[in-house]
C-alpha cells in the first residue's frame, strides 16, 4: 500500500473516531445524564448580562386602537378595574372593535363610555350573511349609518372575509367583492375608518415542516394552519386587500397586524406609498419589529404618519414588552409569548415626536370622537 493511501485511510479513520466519539462521548464519572426535553418543552434561560430598562408606563398619552371587550356584559367593577389599568399604563383610550351592531353597540357603550367618558370608542362590526341578494349593500350601508349615529366611530371587518365568509351561492366572498363596495363608500362618507384584518402570517400557509419559522406556533395552535384546498393563498387574499384600499380611495382603512408584512417592512413601505388611504396598526405584531431593530426605526420615522398603536387581546404587563421595543435601546430582551416568537426582542429608541405620532396623533387625525383634552398639546 502506497504511503500517500495509507495517510488517507488514517485520516478518514480519525475523523470517523472523532465524530464517534462527539456522537457518544461518555459522561464523566458521576454525572447525571442530560435530560431529555422535546422543541416544544425548550425554554433556555437568558445568561446575558446587559443593562435593562423594563417600562411599564408609556412616555405619552396612547390610543390603543386594537382592543377588544365585551362591553355590554362586563360589570362596573370590571371597567372600573380595566379604567385603573388604563391609567397605570398611560394608555387614554382604548378602541374597542368588538362593539357588535344595533342594541349590542348601543349597551356596550352605555356599559362601558357612558361610565368613563372619553377612555373608551367603539367600533361597529358587520356580518356578511346575505351577500348575493340584490339589497344587500344598501341594507349594510344604512345598518352602518345607524350604528355611527349611535356612537360608533369606525367599522372593523373580521379575517372571516377572503377566507370563511360565503354569499347565498356559497361561493367565498373576496375582500375586493364589488357587491361590498356601498359599505366602504358609506364609511368614507361618514368619515369613519375601517380597521380590517385581511389573511394571517404568512407562514401559516407553508408547509408545516423544520423550515417554517412557526413551526412551534403550529404545533401548539393546528387549526391555524391553512391547506390550500381549503384557503385561498397568502398572495390573493392580501392582494384583495390591497385591490379594496385601490378602489375606495375616499375611505381611511387600517390594515390590522402591519397587514402580515412585517416580516417584510421594503414591501409594506411600497404599499403605503402606492395607497395614501392605507395606514396599519401594530396589533400582536412586535415582535417582527424587535428583532431587526435598525431597520424597523428608520421604517418607523419614515412611516410615521401611517402608524397605529394596538395591542389586540388584553393584558396588561404584555404592554410593557411593547414600550420597551419602542422606547429603549435595550438589547435581547424576551417577548411575551414564546410560540409567536423564540427570538429576542431588542429595543428600537423611536424619538420622542415619532412615538408621538404612533401613539396619538395619527388617532387623532383619522378616528372620530377622540376626546382631545387627554392628550398633551392637541386640547
Amino acid at each position: 500500500m502506497s504511503k500517500t493511501r495509507c495517510l488517507t485511510l488514517l485520516a478518514a479513520s480519525c475523523l470517523l473516531g472523532c465524530a464517534d466519539a462527539e456522537a457518544g462521548e461518555a459522561l464523566p464519572a458521576g454525572s447525571p445524564p442530560p435530560q431529555d426535553v422535546t422543541v416544544v418543552e425548550y425554554e433556555p434561560r437568558n445568561t446575558l448580562v446587559v443593562p435593562e430598562n423594563p417600562v411599564t408606563r408609556a412616555r405619552f398619552p396612547f390610543v390603543d386602537v386594537h382592543g377588544h371587550q365585551r362591553g355590554g356584559s362586563m360589570t362596573a367593577e370590571a371597567v372600573g378595574g380595566l379604567v385603573a389599568e388604563m391609567d397605570e399604563l398611560n394608555m387614554a383610550v382604548m378602541v374597542n372593535l368588538s362593539g357588535g351592531t344595533g342594541p349590542e353597540l348601543v349597551n356596550g357603550l352605555s356599559n362601558m363610555a357612558g361610565r368613563h367618558p372619553g377612555r373608551f370608542v367603539f367600533f361597529a362590526n358587520t356580518t356578511f350573511f346575505g351577500v348575493g341578494e340584490a339589497d344587500w349593500g344598501e341594507r349594510a350601508a344604512a345598518r352602518l349609518e345607524e350604528d355611527v349615529s349611535n356612537g360608533a366611530a369606525g367599522l372593523k371587518i373580521f379575517k372571516g372575509l377572503g377566507m370563511a365568509d360565503r354569499d347565498i351561492a356559497g361561493d367565498r366572498i373576496p375582500v375586493d367583492d364589488p357587491r361590498l363596495a356601498p359599505l366602504w363608500d358609506k364609511a368614507g362618507e361618514l368619515g369613519i375608518p375601517v380597521l380590517i384584518h385581511s389573511a394571517d402570517p404568512a407562514e401559516f400557509w407553508q408547509p408545516h415542516d423544520r423550515f417554517n419559522e412557526r413551526w412551534l406556533e403550529l404545533r401548539l395552535r393546528p387549526r391555524r394552519i391553512r391547506p390550500p384546498d381549503r384557503f385561498p393563498s397568502f398572495e390573493q387574499i392580501i392582494g384583495e386587500q390591497h385591490n379594496l384600499f385601490r378602489n375606495h380611495p375616499e375611505t381611511n382603512f387600517i390594515a390590522a397586524h402591519l397587514g402580515w408584512l412585517g416580516h417584510d417592512l421594503e414591501r409594506l413601505g411600497r404599499i403605503l406609498d402606492e395607497i395614501p388611504n392605507m395606514y396599519v396598526g401594530l396589533g400582536a405584531v412586535v415582535y417582527e419589529l424587535g428583532r431587526q431593530p435598525r431597520f424597523a426605526r428608520e421604517w418607523l420615522i419614515e412611516y410615521q404618519d401611517r402608524v397605529l398603536m394596538g395591542k389586540d387581546s388584553y393584558n396588561q404587563e404584555e404592554f410593557h414588552t411593547y414600550f420597551r421595543v419602542f422606547e429603549t435601546e435595550d438589547d435581547y430582551f424576551d417577548y411575551y409569548r414564546r410560540y409567536h416568537a423564540f427570538w429576542q426582542m431588542y429595543g428600537l429608541g423611536l424619538p420622542d415626536s415619532v412615538l408621538r405620532k404612533i401613539y396619538y396623533e395619527n388617532a387623532l387625525r383619522i378616528v372620530p370622537g377622540l376626546d382631545r383634552s387627554l392628550f398633551p398639546g392637541t386640547g
